[in-house]
């Protein structure tokens, strides 16, 4: 299965007592597919770092995600523009859309919007309707 995680959902998996550490550990067994782009992970990067207060674990993670051998680095060449109340959104769509994703995981209501898109079709689930669907 492969999965474009937003940030709001990377950081809610990250750490060792959290509720989902269930799917950043399958991330690290392989048995879940990544896309990423350089956009996501300079987001995940900054964003991790200024919320964990940390210098280095933003980049210790991206390292970590990019070698991964199921992660699939993505190129975007065309930028879609459907989530016009967050426009930074848009990068994980144009992730999904480009890397034929199943899921983009996420917990941010601005992705509500895709459920009136017909096309591209984009589905989006929240970490625990993922989690309660996967069961690792």
């Amino acid at each position: 299965m492969l999965v474009v995680l937003d940030t709001n959902c990377l950081i809610q998996i990250l750490p060792q007592k959290a509720v989902h550490r269930a799917m950043y550990d399958a991330l690290l067994r392989g048995e879940l597919s990544l896309a990423l782009t350089t956009e996501i992970v300079n987001e995940y990067e900054e964003i991790l770092n200024n919320f964990f207060e940390s210098k280095t674990l933003g980049g210790n993670v991206c390292r970590v995600l990019l070698e991964l051998p199921l992660t699939r680095r993505i190129n975007i060449y065309y930028n879609w523009h459907l989530i016009a109340a967050d426009p930074d959104d848009d990068k994980y769509v144009d992730c999904a859309i480009a890397s034929n994703a199943d899921f983009i995981v996420t917990n941010d209501a601005h992705f509500k919007v895709l459920e009136k898109v017909d096309f591209p079709r984009v589905q989006c689930i929240s970490l625990s309707a993922f989690m309660e669907m996967y069961k690792p």
